[in-house]
């Protein structure tokens, strides 16, 4: 069944502001697409479901009414507000295909892995570039790698952190301007607080964003960048919720600065917080067409998809599942979120309608040949998901364990406007 929510008509606060980059260039590009998106048919369950017309970017209405389940696609009704049961039918599957034979050691024969035999992935992000070549973050080791097919995995930082309650190195960004400066952004546990450092090439980490709270839980952080050229830094309560409330506090808010740490032009209020009230995040994404922000978030009884608003309390869930599903990273993929489990259960997918609605039923996407997964991320040309796995963290890990591999899209392209 389809979920909706009725929306306003105000518009994103944020302006094209570009600061300089700390870089030995001071040009930032901007390399997000732009544009509306098309009107486009996908296979779901066995229907064709048609999206709506071209619409801006709005901010849902919070105080719509309850949610009614819906069978056609273009009507408009509250946000769902808890999803109890196993999310909808299974959708196409990698495993589906011949088995490709189990690795031997750090020889894996699946034709989607990328890089084996790396330490729990907390994060990804994929280089600029025709390669497909991406940068894998190691929780608790705090090793930033290079990974590509057929070549050896390349350290590229190895930063000093504290896993302990669920922190570390636990998200990666790359600057707005990567192909000119090469910087990289990194969200870390310290013994003293959680942070965001720069990485220069051949240069020590430096702070960018010092003083977010930790705590004996809630450490781990998400990063982004819009398509300002603005970071994104989602942060954890430090096990306090009482901090992510509290306008004074860096714990559980959503931050948006600019490259030096500083609030970004156009933020509520001229603060670094644009959103407070998130528990434990695990994977903040932007969708590249509308420059629409999203999140999961963990709460003690269940896990949660936010469309985050600037400036307003998340309030409401877009979707809510059962605690203890582990809802990890995601990525915006052709008019789709598509959000990874670190528990093991199957990709979650969601047809994005207009203004923010959802369109179809919800779609899961087996993947027990991975296992648990963590970490997302959207290539280059957006046609494919990045992901990495957790298997050494209460999975079953084989051999070649931890992993990073890259899936097509596997759908079809859906829940899209023109």
């Amino acid at each position: 069944m389809a979920a909706h929510q009725r929306h306003t008509g105000v518009h994103l606060p944020w302006p094209t502001v570009r600061p300089p980059a700390p870089s030995r260039t001071g040009l930032v590009n901007d390399r997000r697409s732009r544009g509306g998106r098309r009107a486009i048919s996908v296979l779901l369950a066995g229907a064709t479901l048609l999206a709506g017309c071209s619409v801006t970017p709005t901010f849902p209405d919070r105080a719509s009414g309850p949610f009614h389940p819906k069978l056609e696609v273009g009507s408009e009704a509250g946000p769902r507000l808890e999803i109890p049961q196993a999310p909808g039918p299974s959708g196409p599957s990698p495993d589906s295909g011949p088995p490709p034979g189990p690795p031997q050691g750090c020889t894996d024969p699946d034709p989607q892995v990328v890089a084996t035999c790396l330490e729990p992935i907390s994060a990804l992000v994929v280089l600029p570039g025709s390669a497909p070549v991406g940068l894998a973050a190691e929780r608790t080791t705090g090793r930033i790698l290079q990974v590509q097919r057929h070549r050896p995995n390349q350290e590229v930082a190895a930063l000093a952190v504290d896993p302990a309650g669920d922190g570390g190195l636990t998200g990666l960004a790359l600057s707005p301007s990567y192909s000119e400066d090469e910087l990289i952004y990194a969200y870390i546990t310290t013994p003293i607080d959680n942070r965001v450092v720069r990485i220069a090439p051949g240069d020590i980490p430096k702070p960018v964003l010092a003083g977010i709270p930790r705590g004996p839980t809630g450490n781990a952080g998400a990063l982004a960048v819009d398509s300002h050229g603005m970071l994104l830094v989602a942060t954890g309560n430090a096990g306090n919720p009482a901090a992510a409330e509290d306008p004074q506090s860096l714990a559980g808010k959503v931050l948006r600065i600019d490259t030096f740490g500083h609030p970004a032009p156009g933020n509520p209020g001229g603060s670094k917080v644009v959103v407070s009230g998130l528990h434990a995040p695990g994977g903040l994404c932007v969708d590249p067409l509308t420059n629409e922000l999203w999140i999961t978030d963990h709460e003690p009884d269940h896990d949660l998809l936010h469309r985050v608003l600037p400036g307003r309390p998340l309030g409401r869930a877009a979707w809510t599942w059962p605690g203890g599903i582990g809802a990890a990273g995601c990525a915006v993929m052709l008019g789709r979120i598509q959000v990874a489990f670190a528990s093991g259960a199957p990709m979650f997918v969601l047809g994005i309608g207009p203004a923010g609605t959802f369109v179809g039923p919800s779609l899961q996407i087996p993947l027990e040949r991975y296992g648990r997964i963590s970490a997302a991320a959207l290539s280059p040309d957006g046609r494919k998901i990045w992901l990495g796995t957790v298997n050494k963290t209460g999975g079953k890990p084989i051999s070649s364990d931890e992993r990073v591999f890259v899936l097509p899209d596997l759908v079809g392209p859906g829940g899209g406007q023109d």
